[in-house]
């Protein structure tokens, strides 16, 4: 639960996002649901007079050192290690020059030009615990994922989290002064599997940009992508990798597929997969596996993929589909589903993580347990083969996903920030201690030694 709200405010803060930019197109690489995540909360942040700087690692030679993402909000690409082939796997190695940037960038600026951290995936919140100390503010850190739970629901042929991510997660929960959950399950996940203290935990819910995924003309959208308009469509957006499981989804319509053909229906639209986004993680190992497939499974004429798609059109990706399917082995919380039901359009979606919250099981969509090709390719027949059904599920959907808005987030967030804020406050008046030369000295060695276990 989110802490009771104080009236200490942070006028600005640093937010870091090592591994990935929020300027990124999601849906391919290592861009994803985050991205999305930090911009839109730094935007409402920003709206209400909360200046935010985001740190992220630069990729391209041609990132602009800083980039004003939106009035109130600047964008830092630090230079840290080669700009391409860099493995999300090998950062770990340049947190020390990303940490030192990020430094230096504050000692630009008269003391206190931070009031409070917010650190986005393990990899921020080393750094992000280092400048704490430095700097004497509060961290606040938002996992988004959790290695233990990526590896007890891994997917088939999945690689494993490495144990260096566990040990820095576990390092990260025990230095945040407020860890933010997506969801409840999250937060659970973190007091039983981390250790953490529940009273530094707080359960925000992420949203989605409600002016721009509405309903609209379904027909419209379905010609803007070449779309057959008699066809019943089932979609799927994301990164295309085996955690987020769209094989799941071919697989189970190449079942349905089966099933209709043994028994022949004239008045039965056909069906039609569509599949968008790009390689990303182990799927760039195989970066046509999910084509190869299809083709194996004799459905290639039904199966279209669409490269990912920006904010503009992806509302129409959504709109165009009968389904939304989020067959994902685990998911902190699941953005596609509240976009997609913001958009009108009901979502199947596997009972893992967060997407318990995301989706109204029944009203909103269906959930599903586990992964068998079976119970996928059922619940595809029961929402497909009953239209009124899904109007009534789609408008459900809209009512459902009202509840969820990047407004509702940055509240949560500020809330957050303020029991931060106001704790560190408390302390130091308690303690009556300054921050000396010293008190730094001992804090950056101890984050030598700890970033040079993740190293081994």
């Amino acid at each position: 639960m989110v802490s009771q709200r104080s009236d200490v405010r942070p006028h600005r803060i640093a937010v870091l996002s090592v591994h990935t930019s929020p300027l990124a197109q999601p849906g391919t690489g290592d861009a994803g649901g985050m991205n999305v995540y930090v911009l839109q909360t730094a935007i409402e942040l920003a709206r209400r007079g909360t200046q935010v700087e985001i740190f992220t690692r630069a990729t391209s030679s041609n990132d602009e050192p800083v980039v004003e993402a939106a009035p109130g909000v600047l964008v830092r690409h630090v230079v840290a290690g080669p700009f391409e082939g860099l493995d999300k796997h090998d950062l770990p190695t340049q947190l020390c020059p990303f940490a030192a940037e990020v430094l230096r960038t504050e000692a630009r600026h008269p003391v206190g030009h931070y009031d409070l951290i917010h650190s986005h995936y393990w990899l921020s919140g080393q750094v992000g615990w280092l400048a704490r100390d430095r700097w004497r503010v509060p961290m606040v850190h938002t996992a988004h994922t959790l290695a233990a739970v990526k590896n007890a629901y891994l997917a088939e042929g999945d690689c494993p989290e490495p144990a260096v991510r566990e040990i820095g997660e576990k390092q990260i929960v025990a230095e945040a002064d407020r860890l933010v959950a997506n969801t409840g399950e999250e937060a659970r996940q973190l007091i039983e599997l981390y250790g953490a203290d529940p009273e530094r935990i707080d359960v925000v819910l992420p949203g989605a940009d409600l002016s721009r995924y509405r309903p609209g003309d379904k027909l419209a959208a379905r010609a803007e992508f070449g779309l057959p308009a008699d066809e019943r469509i089932v979609a799927f957006v994301g990164r295309i990798q085996p955690l987020k499981a769209p094989d799941v989804l071919v697989r189970a319509a190449a079942q349905l597929l089966a099933d209709e053909a043994a028994q022949p229906d004239p008045t039965r639209r056909p069906l039609r997969v569509v599949i968008v986004g790009g390689p990303s993680g182990s799927g760039l190992e195989r970066p046509n596996a999910l084509i190869e497939l299809a083709a194996a499974l004799g459905i290639s004429d039904r199966v279209t993929f669409l490269p990912p798609q920006p904010p503009d059109r992806l509302v129409r990706v959504y709109r165009a589909a009968d389904v939304v399917a989020v067959p994902s082995y685990n998911e902190s919380f699941g953005l596609v589903a509240i976009e997609a039901q913001a958009s009108g359009t009901p979502v199947l979606a596997a009972d893992v993580g967060g997407l318990g919250t995301a989706v109204r099981d029944g009203v909103s969509g269906l959930l599903v347990p586990g992964h068998r090709t079976p119970d996928w390719a059922a619940a595809l027949r029961c929402m497909l083969d009953d239209p009124a059904r899904l109007r009534v599920m789609g408008a459900a959907a809209v009512d459902h996903a009202a509840n969820f808005s990047w407004a509702h987030t940055a509240d949560g967030l500020l809330t957050s920030y303020s029991a931060a804020l106001s704790q560190a406050r408390g302390s130091r008046i308690r303690s009556g201690s300054l921050h000396t030369d010293s008190n730094h000295a001992r804090s950056l060695a101890l984050w030598r030694r700890r970033t040079g276990a993740l190293r081994r």
